[in-house]
């Protein structure tokens, strides 16, 4: 008897009715990839939507930072025992901290070239998860909609995480050997 999968896509409950992001690729290659906040059995409830299209990101960018997200969300997922994900053409459920922090990585990638997306995945990296939910939060209040671009939290996205020239060399830094450092230590000369 083979168990069940408690997750799909990336680690969105296989329960109908959960609040989850969804990852539309199209099949085509010149049609944008889309992402869409999907509230489950809440949309509806309260004046909310029954879901959000956030972020539309052309085809060549989304492959930079879908690698980027794919490898992060994967070492998570594993480190927490649940089963890890692919993007695929058509749909891909995303849980819904992870879709947030998704978005945050589309929003800054949307009017990207491909080498400032390769920079945005790097900076992205750098973020606890905390502090991509905030950016979240912040972003989606005032500009979180998929015709949202270039405004507000969403553009200072871009500029935050497109900081840099080019991706982060892969040499270790120098650093000054032992010796060559000054000791603060006051040691009697060994005369």
């Amino acid at each position: 008897m083979s168990k069940e999968a408690t997750t799909l896509g990336f680690g969105a409950p296989a329960t109908h009715g959960a609040h989850t992001f969804r990852v539309e690729v199209p099949a085509s290659r010149a049609e944008p990839v889309v992402i869409v906040e999907d509230y489950g059995y809440a949309g509806g409830m309260d004046g909310r939507p029954l879901e959000a299209s956030r972020v539309r990101v052309r085809r060549p960018i989304w492959t930079i930072i879908a690698e980027v997200a794919r490898q992060h969300f994967n070492e998570r997922l594993k480190a927490k025992g649940h089963a890890t994900g692919r993007w695929t053409v058509g749909t891909t459920l995303v849980e819904r901290h992870l879709g947030r922090e998704l978005c945050v990585l589309a929003w800054a990638a949307e009017s990207a070239n491909e080498v400032q997306a390769h920079i945005i995945g790097n900076n992205w990296r750098a973020f606890r998860p905390e502090e991509r939910w905030w950016l979240f939060m912040e972003t989606v209040g005032y500009a979180g909609g998929i015709d949202d671009a270039h405004r507000g939290w969403r553009r200072a996205l871009f500029y935050a995480l497109s900081d840099g020239e080019r991706p982060p060399a892969k040499t270790k830094a120098w650093r000054p050997r032992e010796s060559d450092q000054i000791s603060l230590l006051l040691e009697p000369d060994p005369e």
